[in-house]
């Protein structure tokens, strides 16, 4: 059972693609959006709330695009996170339950399941979902942009 919605994973993937690509241009939405399978108006709010949140800069122009904030050691997953659930909208949510139960005891045990697993991902970082995506050879299909045989 995966506990982060959506967005949050998308986030993830794209701070840590960044992180991978990054250098020596920034990364283009189009392009994460294509090594993502995804159509790219779904990044550009998730890359929205990462740049305000100051995780990601965007750069402007023709070979404009997305690079890190900072560097990748000082961001962490638990960071991305948060700053991902600030761009989800809450319009076409129900309204939250409101009993003695939900505010003595649901609530309270959603509120520490929380605050436990935004503990682990703020134990991890940005480096680290770097160097084993290159254990893993996550990235080896690729093609850089100045690679090519004659």
């Amino acid at each position: 059972m995966i506990l982060l919605s959506p967005r949050s994973l998308l986030a993830i993937a794209a701070v840590v693609d960044i992180a991978v690509h990054a250098r020596p241009a920034p990364v283009a939405a189009k392009m994460l959006s294509a090594r993502h399978n995804l159509p790219p108006r779904h990044l550009e709010t998730v890359l929205q709330a990462l740049v305000r949140a100051g995780i990601l800069k965007g750069v402007r122009g023709p070979r404009g695009g997305y690079e890190l904030a900072r560097e990748r050691r000082r961001i962490t997953a638990g960071d991305i996170v948060r700053a991902a659930m600030t761009a989800t909208g809450e319009d076409n949510l129900p309204p939250l339950p409101e009993s003695r139960l939900v505010d003595q005891v649901v609530g309270p045990l959603v509120s520490r399941a929380t605050d436990a697993f935004l503990a682990t991902l703020d134990g991890t970082t940005v480096e680290d979902l770097c160097r084993e995506a290159e254990e893993r050879h996550v990235f080896t299909n690729e093609i850089g942009p100045g690679d090519f045989t004659i």
